[in-house]
């Protein structure tokens, strides 16, 4: 077949392109669905606590997702510079997954325990505290907003329904858990939980 003909008929180059898509998709991702270490948990993860749930839900409602990603390539670079390379069985139970593709600000997916924990609410409320180059946005709202937790035990047993392994204790005591908390606590809950399973000298 003539490849103008193909070019200049929309339909049948729409209709070429899904099947060379369809085919791609079936030979790319489908298998990935059959293979244990994209879809079982790291050996050890635990799921979010109440706290940190709330906080990830901070973390995508103030857009961070856009500036920083949460995706460690396997180059010589960036593990020398944030740690093990990140793997599959690390986000099985993140949903949405919150790797990024933009890095303005360094990579998180291995932030837990870098920083004290008074270090990132001062980073949080006014970067340029710390940092003083930072370009990063300042979010001194979060310190006043109050978490209310009406949610919480909701969103664990939809994250349940997922294959999230939330117990019935851990979903009677969500709200209970955030009770009093504000948006920096759980912001800061989030981030230190990151990337604390898979450890390696940087």
């Amino acid at each position: 077949m003539n490849h103008e003909v193909v070019e200049k008929n929309i339909g049948l180059l729409a209709f070429f392109m899904v099947i060379a898509v369809s085919i791609g998709g079936l030979t790319q991702i489908v298998p990935l669905f059959f293979q244990d270490v994209t879809n079982k948990p790291v050996e050890g993860m635990k799921p979010r606590t109440a706290l940190e749930l709330e906080g990830r839900d901070v973390y995508i409602a103030n857009g961070c997702v856009g500036c920083h990603s949460q995706m460690i390539r396997p180059f010589r670079a960036e593990t020398e510079r944030y740690g093990h390379y990140s793997v599959a069985g690390e986000s099985v139970w993140d949903h949405p997954f919150l790797w990024g593709s933009k890095r303005t600000g360094p990579d998180l997916a291995r932030v837990g325990g870098r920083y004290s924990d008074e270090w990132q609410r001062a980073h949080l409320y006014n970067p340029r505290n710390v940092v003083p180059e930072s370009i990063m946005p300042a979010y001194p709202f979060l310190v006043e907003n109050k978490l209310d937790g009406k949610d919480t035990a909701k969103k664990m047993e939809v994250l349940r329904s997922m294959g999230v392994p939330y117990t019935d204790a851990d979903i009677a005591g969500a709200r209970e858990a955030v009770k009093g908390k504000t948006e920096m606590d759980a912001l800061v809950a989030y981030l230190q939980g990151l990337g604390t399973i898979i450890k390696s000298k940087r």
